[in-house]
C-alpha cells in the first residue's frame, strides 16, 4: 500500500497550487520533493534563458529583461517554502536537503551570472536609449547590468570558474556556520533552562552573580568551544574565500566589493560613520556605569550590566518589567501593530481558518485587503520559540509581488518568526512592530517587476522600515487601543510615560554594543587575507581584542554579536553591512522627525487626520515603490533634504 501511495504522489511544486489565494500546500510537501523540484526548477529556468539568448530579434526590455524577469517560477516557489521551513522547523533531513540544494543552486546561479549571451543581450539594453522606460524598468535594468559586470562577466573563463566554486563552497559552508550556532543555542538552552532569546531578560533578574557570570561566559562564547559546533576555523574559511573573491573582481577586500553598490558606497565612509557613533555611545556608557557602581557598590563586568541596570532603571522610572507585561500580552501586539497599520496605512486583517500552514500548531495566517476589499497579501505570523527554531526575528518572503506575463498582479506572500514568551517586555514589543515593519514593506509594495518589488533595495536601506515602525508602538493614541491587561484595564497613563522616558534608558550600553558589532563586522571584511598556517581559535581571540581595543571599546561592553556566533555576517546575508542598522536608524528617526514636526500640536497631542494624511505619503513614497528609484532620491522627495544624524542619537539619549 506505501508504494502505491508513494508512486501515486505528484510533487507540489511541478503542480498548479489550486490552494486559497496560492498559499503553498505544505500539509502536500514532502522532503523527498524538494532536490526534484530543486532540479527541475534549474532545466526550466536554464531552458528558459536559453530561450532569450536565441532570440534573433534585437534585444529590448520586452523580449529580454521582462522574460529574465519572469524565468525561475519553479525555483522561487521552492526557495520560497525551502527556506522559510528549514529556519523554522529544522530536521536532519532538511539539513540533508539543504546540502545537496545549496551546491545546486549556487551552480546554477553562477551559470547565469557567467552567460555571456545573456550578459551581451541585457548589456545591449543598457547602452540603447532608455528614455520610453520606466524609472521603475530603468532601475531594473541597471541592477541587471551591474549584477552581470559585479560578478564578474568580464573575466578570463579560469577565474570565472573559481568564482564558482568559491560561491558553492561560500554556501555550503556559511549554512554550516548557521547550523552551529542553532546547536550552540539549544546547548545554552539545555544548560541553563532559557533560551538566548531570553538571554538579556535572564540577567535582569538572576541575582546569583556567579551564575550571571557563567551565562555570559557561555551566551558569549557560542561556536567558541572546541567541539564539532567550532565556528573558528570555518568562519576563517569563509572570510579567506570572500577576500578572495574580492580580488579576483578586482577590490581590496571584500567590504569593498559588498558595499560598491549600497548607499554608504565604501569602507571609509561606513568606518567613519560607526567612529563617530562609537564616540557618542561610549561617553553615554561610561556615565551609565557610575550609576550602576553606586548602586552595585563595587566595579561592574560585563556580566553584571543588565542586572544593575534593571536596578537604575526602577530607581531613575519607577519601572518594573512586572509592571509591564500583563499590558502586553502577545496576542495584545498583533492587535497592536494590526491598528497601527489601519489607521495610517488602510488596511484591513482578515483572521484564515483551515488554510494550509508548515505548522498549524503555532501558525496564524491573515488575508490583508485595502479599504475597498482588493487583496494585499498573506500575512502569516509564528511568534513562539522552538528547539526547532533558529534564534532571533524575522521576516521571510513566501512569495514576492509581481506582475506576470499575462498582467494579474502576484500578490505577497509574508512570514513574521520570532522567539516570544506569552507577556512581552518592552524590547520585545519593538521586535513585534520592527518585523511587521518589514512585512509592511513587502505586502503595501506596488512594483511589476519581482526583483525591485517589496524590500528587494539596497541592504543598508531596508532597516529604515522596520524601525520607522517601531517609533508607534509606545504612542499614547496607539497603546491605549491594544495595550489592555487580563482585567480590560488600559495600561496607565503615567506608565506610558514612564516607557517612554525609560526608552533613552540604557542606550550608552546599547548603541555601544551594537557599533562595537558593526566595527568588528567592517574589520573582519576589510582583510585582505588571513594566513592559512594560524590556530583559528587564538587568531579570532587576538583579532576581536585588537579590533576592540582599536574602537575604543570600554572592558565592561562586548560586541552584541562577537564573531563565532555572529549570524548575521556569517549565514544571513549582512557581511560588510551590519551597519545598516544603524545607517538606517538615522533615516528612520530623522523621516519620523517629520511627522513630529508637521502632525503633533503645541500640547503634544498628534494631530491624526494630519498623520494619517503623512502617513499615505510615506506609503506612496517608499512602502509601495520598494526599489524602483535610488534609495536618496526616495529619502530627498519625502524629507527634502540630506538625511541629518541629530534626531536618532537624540532619540537614544546620546545628545540634547
Amino acid at each position: 500500500m506505501a508504494a502505491s501511495l508513494s508512486a501515486c504522489h505528484q510533487n507540489p511544486f511541478l503542480q498548479e497550487w489550486d490552494t486559497p489565494y496560492g498559499i503553498p500546500p505544505f500539509d502536500k510537501i514532502r522532503t523527498s520533493d524538494y532536490i526534484p523540484a530543486i532540479k527541475a526548477g534549474i532545466e526550466r529556468q536554464q531552458a528558459e534563458i536559453d530561450a532569450i539568448v536565441a532570440n534573433p530579434e534585437s534585444p529590448t526590455f520586452e523580449n529580454t529583461i521582462a522574460p529574465l524577469e519572469l524565468s525561475g517560477s519553479i525555483l522561487s516557489k521552492v526557495v520560497g517554502v525551502l527556506y522559510n521551513v528549514s529556519e523554522t522547523d529544522q530536521t536532519p533531513e532538511l539539513d540533508a536537503v539543504l546540502e545537496e540544494a545549496i551546491p545546486l543552486m549556487s551552480d546554477h546561479s553562477a551559470a547565469i551570472s557567467f552567460n555571456k549571451g545573456l550578459y551581451k543581450r541585457v548589456a545591449a539594453v543598457y547602452h540603447a536609449d532608455q528614455s520610453g522606460l520606466t524609472r521603475e524598468q530603468q532601475m531594473v535594468l541597471k541592477n541587471h547590468f551591474e549584477d552581470f559586470e559585479k560578478d564578474g562577466i568580464g573575466l578570463p573563463d579560469d577565474l570565472q570558474l573559481q568564482l564558482k566554486q568559491i560561491d558553492s563552497d561560500l554556501a555550503l559552508k556559511t549554512q554550516k556556520i548557521g547550523n552551529n550556532i542553532l546547536s550552540e543555542s539549544n546547548a545554552f538552552k539545555e544548560k541553563f533552562g532559557i533560551s538566548v532569546s531570553e538571554y538579556s531578560t535572564a540577567m535582569t533578574t538572576t541575582e546569583d552573580r556567579e551564575l550571571r557570570k557563567a551565562m555570559f561566559e557561555a551566551y558569549t562564547t557560542r561556536g567558541h568551544h572546541g567541539n564539532e559546533n567550532d565556528n573558528c576555523a570555518l568562519l576563517l574559511e569563509v572570510l579567506r574565500l570572500r577576500a578572495r573573491k574580492a580580488a579576483i573582481l578586482g577590490y581590496p577586500d571584500f567590504a569593498s566589493y559588498q558595499l560598491s553598490d549600497k548607499m554608504a558606497g565604501n569602507p571609509a565612509t561606513v568606518d567613519k560613520f560607526l567612529a563617530g557613533i562609537m564616540e557618542a555611545a561610549v561617553k553615554s556608557a561610561k556615565a551609565e556605569i557610575y550609576d550602576m557602581e553606586k548602586i552595585a557598590g563595587h566595579a561592574i563586568e560585563p556580566w553584571d550590566w543588565w542586572y544593575y541596570a534593571e536596578k537604575v532603571r526602577k530607581a531613575k522610572y519607577d519601572l518594573d518589567d512586572d509592571q509591564i507585561r500583563p499590558y502586553f500580552k502577545i496576542d495584545n501586539v498583533v492587535k497592536g501593530i494590526q491598528t497601527a497599520a489601519h489607521t495610517l496605512y488602510g488596511i484591513n486583517f482578515e483572521k484564515l481558518e483551515g488554510v494550509p500552514s508548515y505548522n498549524p500548531k503555532v501558525v496564524t495566517t491573515y488575508k490583508i485587503t485595502d479599504s475597498e476589499g482588493a487583496l494585499i497579501g498573506i500575512f502569516t505570523t509564528d511568534y513562539h520559540p522552538r528547539s526547532s527554531k533558529r534564534g532571533g526575528a524575522w521576516m521571510n518572503n513566501v512569495r514576492d509581488q509581481y506582475v506576470d506575463a499575462d498582467g494579474n498582479d502576484i500578490r505577497p506572500i509574508i512570514v513574521n518568526v520570532g522567539n516570544l514568551p506569552e507577556y512581552l517586555s518592552v524590547d520585545d514589543v519593538q521586535t513585534v512592530f520592527h518585523e511587521f515593519g518589514h512585512a509592511l514593506h513587502g505586502l503595501l509594495t506596488k512594483c511589476h517587476y519581482a526583483s525591485v518589488s517589496g524590500t528587494s533595495v539596497k541592504r543598508d536601506f531596508v532597516e529604515m522600515f522596520s524601525q520607522f515602525n517601531e517609533n508607534w508602538a509606545f504612542q499614547p493614541w496607539l497603546l491605549e487601543q491594544y495595550a489592555v491587561n487580563d482585567k480590560g484595564e488600559v495600561i496607565p497613563a503615567e506608565l506610558v510615560e514612564k516607557i517612554n522616558g525609560a526608552l533613552k534608558f540604557n542606550q550608552g550600553f546599547m548603541t555601544t554594543e551594537l557599533a562595537a558589532a558593526s566595527i568588528l563586522d567592517m574589520k573582519w571584511h576589510e582583510l585582505s587575507s588571513i594566513p592559512e598556517d594560524v590556530d583559528p581559535a587564538a587568531f579570532v581571540d587576538e583579532f576581536e581584542e585588537k579590533v576592540c581595543r582599536e574602537m575604543g571599546l570600554i572592558k565592561e561592553i562586548v560586541p552584541r554579536y562577537r564573531t563565532t556566533y555572529f549570524n548575521h555576517i556569517f549565514s544571513s546575508g549582512y557581511s560588510a553591512g551590519y551597519y545598516g542598522y544603524l545607517w538606517s536608524e538615522v533615516l528612520d528617526k530623522d523621516a519620523f522627525s517629520v511627522f513630529e514636526q508637521k502632525c503633533v500640536g503645541a500640547d503634544g497631542q498628534w494631530d491624526m487626520d494630519k498623520t494619517v494624511a503623512l502617513a499615505r505619503v510615506f506609503k506612496a513614497t517608499f512602502l509601495e515603490r520598494g526599489g524602483g528609484e535610488e534609495p536618496m532620491t526616495l529619502y530627498k522627495s519625502f524629507v527634502g533634504r540630506e538625511p541629518d544624524s541629530k534626531p536618532m542619537l537624540r532619540g537614544r539619549g546620546l545628545i540634547n
